[in-house]
């Protein structure tokens, strides 16, 4: 409430207007894209301010959001599904497409990786910062099928309000350590649910359409042939009435530490499993009006938040 209606709201201008110059510095501005928590008051209010601000002054450009939703398990802040459920409707609303990440998932993938029962952020950040740089790529070096956020926004929404999306990368550090993984094995990694950065299960929905980012000395061909072969040995995880879901993009340019690499953005009927979890612990709260009045009280009406259910 504070982050979108009042402290927020008093920063905003100063805030954008560091946006704004950026965007009239440069010559052919793509888009803008925004990295945010969505339990926490910040991320959640102020992020949101910017995002509907950003969409307001720049409906012709491209809004992207990484947002990073809270754990169940991980949590530490009681208004976490408040600020969640009403951050959501936001994003569904202003961005063109949304990239989904949550705590829980970068924790138990920092410990595997790190052999740690309790690692750090700077483990927990490691595949968050490999799945944006793969995404990205495409965009910064050159290399055949590239793409950037138009092209990714058109091939993966077949509706638009469908535009949340999971990340996976591809080797893990354990195979790192095996040396170079072929386009097989990193397309066996990238579908792998346990290895998805965000806590949701595949076998729990469809995909509908999804983004393959390869990256170092990998064979086109085969990274395609990789791609289309499990597409037609899992056929029932993909809708069959979008041919072709899979766009592959690709890049010679290497990883520092990895020969090959590759990173996964998809687009299933799975990622429901976080909504459906923040939405269950909303209800809770919400239908005890608990911890209401910290809204209220800086000038939220509770009809947004029923809007927001």
């Amino acid at each position: 409430a504070k982050g979108h209606y009042t402290e927020g709201a008093d920063a905003r201008d100063e805030i954008f207007d560091m946006i704004r110059l950026q965007f009239e510095a440069a010559d052919r501005p793509e888009g803008l894209q925004v990295f945010m928590g969505t339990g926490g008051g910040t991320g959640s209010g102020l992020g949101t301010l910017l995002i509907s601000s950003f969409r307001e002054n720049f409906p012709a450009n491209m809004l992207v959001s990484y947002s990073v939703f809270p754990s169940k398990t991980y949590s530490d802040i009681v208004v976490e599904p408040y600020n969640t459920t009403l951050t959501v409707h936001q994003l569904v609303e202003n961005t063109d497409f949304t990239v989904c990440f949550d705590n829980q998932a970068l924790i138990e993938q920092a410990k595997r990786n790190s052999g740690l029962l309790k690692p750090s952020f700077e483990e927990m950040n490691k595949p968050l910062v490999a799945s944006l740089s793969g995404i990205s790529s495409s965009m910064r070096f050159p290399g055949t099928l590239n793409t950037n956020l138009r092209k990714v926004s058109v091939n993966m929404i077949p509706f638009p309000r469908i535009h949340f999306f999971s990340m996976s990368v591809a080797p893990t550090a354990i195979e790192t350590s095996l040396g170079p993984t072929s386009p097989n094995d990193l397309v066996k990694t990238l579908f792998d649910s346990k290895n998805c950065l965000c806590s949701m299960n595949n076998k729990h929905g469809r995909y509908y359409t999804a983004a393959t980012f390869f990256r170092g000395n990998i064979s086109q061909y085969e990274a395609e042939m990789a791609v289309q072969q499990l597409q037609t040995r899992n056929s029932s995880y993909f809708v069959e009435w979008i041919p072709g879901s899979i766009t592959v993009s690709y890049s010679k340019q290497p990883v520092n530490g990895n020969q090959t690499s590759a990173v996964l953005m998809g687009s299933s009927s799975a990622i429901q499993d976080i909504f459906k979890r923040v939405a269950e612990q909303f209800t809770a709260m919400f239908r005890r009006k608990a911890f209401l009045h910290s809204y209220t009280g800086e000038g939220m009406d509770e009809m947004e938040f029923t809007e927001a259910e």
